[in-house]
């Protein structure tokens, strides 16, 4: 905290995780991952995610002091969606003020007989990520 506002980081975590990984001597990265590369658990994407974290080490967000402090959730469900197994799937963001801290995105665990049901798991996991926060 300063007097011009709050800065949040996560510095420490990220040295203790670049520490715990054994990354703490590689070269940086100035992305996190390849331009137009999918979303695949892959070694090489989790390498280029380090290297980026081990460059941007003081990455955060900042509130001044006159800035709205409100934590604001939203979240929302896809019936059933376009998945083979029928199950929807949930999505959710939150924000502390006007700044994205979470977001959330993956098929839900049960098979929603009905929208409403879909919604209401969707509330569920949106609540769970607030109570974590």
């Amino acid at each position: 905290q300063k007097s011009d506002g709050i800065f949040i980081s996560q510095d420490k975590y990220v040295a203790d995780i670049l520490k715990k990984f054994d990354f703490s001597t590689v070269k940086t990265a100035s992305t996190p991952m390849k331009p137009n590369k999918a979303l695949v658990k892959d070694a090489e994407a989790e390498d280029k995610i380090f290297r980026y974290l081990k460059g941007q080490p003081k990455l955060g967000l900042s509130y001044p002091i006159d800035s709205p402090f409100d934590l604001e959730a939203y979240s929302d469900s896809d019936y059933t969606g376009a998945s083979l197994d029928r199950k929807s799937t949930t999505g959710g963001f939150q924000f502390l003020g006007k700044r994205l801290i979470s977001w959330q995105c993956k098929n839900q665990t049960i098979v929603a007989n009905y929208t409403t049901k879909a919604e209401y798991v969707a509330a569920a996991s949106c609540y769970g990520q607030v109570l974590w926060i």
